[in-house]
């Protein structure tokens, strides 16, 4: 049996979840259930955590660090719009899940991540799963990655006060970015989309909670 064919069951059932409780935050597409229908999120967890997988919690994955619960992931990635052609900025990679779903529907995926061990930790899973089209760095998310900008979508899986005016700025025009804004253990996940060079739209979205977005590496 292949990775991708492990526990499907499980992960069909978490997708009718998420498709049922989504009305309550924000629709979700067909093509984003599709996606992550297709990937296996028990690989990206510690080995004793596998078993909850695909239930409806966030999960910690060592260093500090949590993967989101998979309504989060679902919400902010409908709210990215990832688009076949797009290249996609993942700021707060973690061990590399969230990034695996929009590698289905993007055409590129960029990955920062400021804990060296979970950079090891996603680029295993993704090799794993033969997805080439995601690569993840060690790096500070605040300050993006400007070499591949500007970027179609932006989503920041850390909380913080206000975006990053870097990030911002690798936002292409009629891009989204998604992020949750707010005080430590309470934030909005918001939209952000670049209307123009000038002018931002702001769309408040749903409470969420999220770690803290750090600055500088962690080597281990």
């Amino acid at each position: 049996m292949s990775a991708v064919d492990e526990r499907r069951e499980e992960r069909e059932r978490m997708v009718e979840r998420i498709e049922q409780s989504a009305s309550s935050a924000w629709p979700i597409s067909k093509r984003v259930l599709d996606a992550m229908a297709e990937v296996p999120r028990h690989l990206f967890l510690p080995a004793e955590l596998a078993h909850l997988a695909y239930e409806s919690m966030a999960l910690p994955i060592g260093c500090g660090q949590t993967i989101s619960q998979p309504e989060v992931v679902a919400v902010m990635i409908e709210l990215a719009d990832p688009q076949p052609e797009d290249v996609v900025l993942d700021v707060g990679t973690g061990s590399g899940y969230q990034a695996a779903v929009l590698s289905r529907l993007a055409g590129q995926v960029y990955g920062i991540e400021r804990v060296r061990e979970l950079v090891e930790r996603a680029v295993d899973c993704l090799e794993r799963l033969g997805i080439s089209n995601v690569e993840v760095r060690c790096g500070d998310g605040f300050l993006g990655w400007p070499e591949h900008a500007p970027y179609a979508a932006i989503l920041i899986a850390a909380a913080t006060p206000e975006v990053p005016e870097p990030l911002l700025d690798q936002l292409a025009v009629g891009g989204r970015l998604v992020a949750p804004l707010g005080r430590p253990g309470w934030q909005q996940l918001v939209r952000l989309v670049r209307e123009s060079e000038v002018a931002v739209k702001r769309e408040e979205v749903m409470p969420v909670s999220f770690v803290p977005f750090l600055r500088g590496l962690d080597d281990g």
